[in-house]
């Protein structure tokens, strides 16, 4: 990957963007791709869209999430702990014994995920689910005046963000679902834009998106579709890698990383885009692997398909261990292989293309 890429990439994955509190990360978004878009622009609900060739015949959206899972402050104890409620799908279970970092107005402040030591747990219910009720944040204050003189509820924690690289490509973050689809929607924006500038009527209006509230049920990609009118929509997010050994293959099929994106097929997806989709990965010699997606898929794609009249969708996956983690694992080589795949499948499109299926 490209020095400057990675830079990006990295940037991403250390700045916090729980859903709802996602204004930083745009800021960051902004500052990358403006150099590259004829116009950069937010909208109320906190979407960020980076347009190229607007006028262009072909209306197309690409559409990435920049929002991760968290949590929000919801009671400061007098003793100076602090209880939370999940924003998404975090899972309890994983949480106790983290180091997390609550994004306070007047800064981010650190802290641990408190709860009872196993010597104090009675033997009957030690390994019983955690519930989030049960847990509690620790920022080594006396008591609760201090706490609240620097923490209001409402505000948002992430797990303490960083990147950490395990070998050559792959790499760890809490957030990579879904930063590393607004890179790679971003990435690919980057790549069209050096084409279509050299190009006279060139048919392609391209909307780059990053969307904001997809964890808590796909709320910016609809109000984005809906603004944008595309003819087609395709969605960029993580999708469970199966080479591991917590993931039965029965369960979501065979997805490896390092084997390049995922191309979806099913219902929400639409048969000549990912038919086109498709051709071009083997035409460019780009790896990529078919997942199967026998209904509405649980992403930006299945609100963009009905947006409106109607969107021709599609849906490029990035394949992620450990989902909703404070471990995610994605491999550099499979963002790179998704962003080319994006990239060449747009500049595949031209004027005559039709995506109603027959």
């Amino acid at each position: 990957m490209e020095k400057e890429s990675l830079q990006f990439l990295t940037k991403l994955l250390e700045t916090p963007s729980v859903s709802g509190f996602e204004t930083k990360i745009q800021q960051v978004i902004r500052k990358r791709v403006s150099p590259f878009a004829d116009s950069v622009e937010s909208d109320v609900h906190g979407n960020l869209t980076a347009a190229l060739n607007p006028s262009g015949k072909v209306r197309v959206m690409l559409a990435g999430h920049c929002d991760q899972i968290g949590m929000m402050v919801h009671h400061i104890t007098d003793s100076g702990f602090i209880y939370v409620r999940e924003v998404g799908g975090l899972d309890p279970s994983v949480i106790p014994g983290s180091l997390v970092t609550i994004h306070a107005k007047s800064g981010p402040i650190e802290g641990v995920i408190g709860y009872k030591p196993v010597h104090l747990v009675p033997p009957g219910d030690r390994g019983k689910k955690v519930e989030l009720s049960q847990l509690w944040i620790d920022i080594g204050a006396a008591n609760g005046g201090e706490v609240k003189a620097k923490i209001s509820v409402g505000d948002s924690v992430t797990y303490k963000l960083g990147v950490t690289h395990l070998g050559k490509y792959i790499i760890s973050s809490p957030g990579c679902d879904n930063r590393v689809g607004a890179f790679v929607v971003m990435e690919a924006f980057r790549l069209v834009s050096k084409v279509i500038k050299r190009k006279k009527n060139y048919p392609v209006a391209l909307f780059a998106v990053s969307t904001v509230q997809e964890e808590i049920g796909l709320r910016g990609a609809r109000t984005a579709a809906y603004a944008v009118d595309p003819h087609v929509g395709i969605a960029v997010d993580v999708t469970h890698s199966s080479d591991n050994p917590g993931v039965d293959v029965k369960e979501v099929g065979v997805v490896k990383l390092g084997e390049g994106p995922t191309i979806s097929r099913g219902p929400n997806i639409n048969p000549v885009l990912e038919e086109l989709l498709t051709a071009t990965a083997k035409k460019k010699r780009i790896k990529f692997q078919t997942l199967a997606a026998p209904g509405a898929t649980g992403t930006d794609a299945n609100v963009i398909q009905v947006s409106r009249g109607g969107v021709a969708a599609a849906l490029i996956g990035l394949p992620n261990r450990y989902m909703h983690t404070q471990v995610e694992l994605v491999d550099l080589r499979d963002l790179e292989s998704a962003t080319k795949l994006l990239a060449e499948t747009i500049l595949a499109i031209t004027s005559r293309t039709s995506f109603i299926p027959k």
